[in-house]
């Protein structure tokens, strides 16, 4: 295999990166629109690291209207191998507090209104998504985590709504008691998703910043709280960022024993005399190996 680049998804707390050598803000253009921004390149020691921040500088974006698709074709297209998200999510777990992290491994997909594939009609491919997180990327991170000093749950069950308003109080009991969700959030889908299209090794690291609205203690979620407990955790987001690099880099990467790295192997079923040139130009970075 290759280089091992870093893709890092995340927030306002992260624009600054230690150690980040080289920096530069590029301008990327994708047959799917534009990025939510222009994306922080550089590197760590020897490993070239890419920064996105999901919202846009300021936070402009809302988590509906972001281009997931966009965004996970500009990385791919920088090379980025192993990709990190960060995001705030709420809590259906009391021992799941505000300032924990948790390491998911599993969603459940409630949004509506989202592109969620690169392939469509002209080229048709089925990824599977069965284990939608990278469980070697997980547990790098989870170590990471750990050691700045942050607690941390190794795994959850992340629910993506919709947004952009927080969970009604029955909305929130249903998550939380019948279907058993851990933590909610209102981004990682469909970028999970995308991201296996593209074959990136993918892991979400999700920062709990509430108990949504089922607890009885603390009521409804308020954004002047989230923000709180947000810039708390940004301390250990920026300590985990600046050691990934060598928790993950090595001269020559190692094919992801999960499979992410060859997602579309056996994917694409479109016969090749049916393929659309058209789309097949649009997939040319997500799906050149194979196509």
């Amino acid at each position: 295999m290759g280089e091992t680049v870093i893709g890092v998804i995340g927030g306002s707390g992260l624009y600054e990166i230690a150690g980040l050598e080289d920096q530069a803000w590029q301008e990327i253009d994708t047959p799917w629109g534009k990025p939510s921004d222009a994306i922080l390149t550089g590197r760590i020691g020897e490993t070239r690291l890419a920064f996105l921040p999901r919202h846009g500088r300021g936070h402009r974006i809302p988590p509906h209207e972001i281009n997931y698709r966009a965004n996970i074709d500009a990385l791919k297209r920088l090379g980025v191998t192993d990709l990190i998200s960060f995001s705030a999510c709420g809590s259906f777990r009391e021992e799941m507090a505000p300032g924990d992290f948790v390491i998911a491994d599993q969603f459940i997909d409630r949004t509506i209104m989202r592109k969620k594939s690169f392939f469509g009609t002209g080229c048709v491919a089925h990824v599977s998504i069965a284990e939608p997180t990278c469980a070697r990327l997980r547990a790098v991170v989870a170590e990471l985590a750990e050691a700045s000093g942050v607690r941390v749950h190794r795994q959850g069950t992340y629910l993506t709504m919709e947004g952009p308003q927080f969970s009604t109080l029955a909305e929130s009991r249903l998550y939380r008691e019948n279907w058993g969700c851990d933590i909610i959030g209102m981004t990682n889908m469909p970028e999970a998703k995308l991201a296996r299209e593209a074959e990136l090794c993918y892991a979400t690291v999700a920062m709990v910043t509430d108990y949504d609205s089922w607890h009885h203690e603390h009521g409804e979620v308020d954004v002047p709280s989230i923000l709180k407990v947000m810039a708390a955790n940004s301390a250990h987001a920026k300590a985990m960022v600046a050691a990934l690099p060598s928790a993950l880099a090595a001269k020559e990467r190692p094919v992801c024993p999960q499979g992410c790295d060859h997602a579309l192997e056996f994917a694409i079923i479109t016969a090749p005399e049916a393929r659309d040139p058209a789309v097949l130009a649009q997939l040319d970075a997500i799906a050149g190996r194979v196509l």
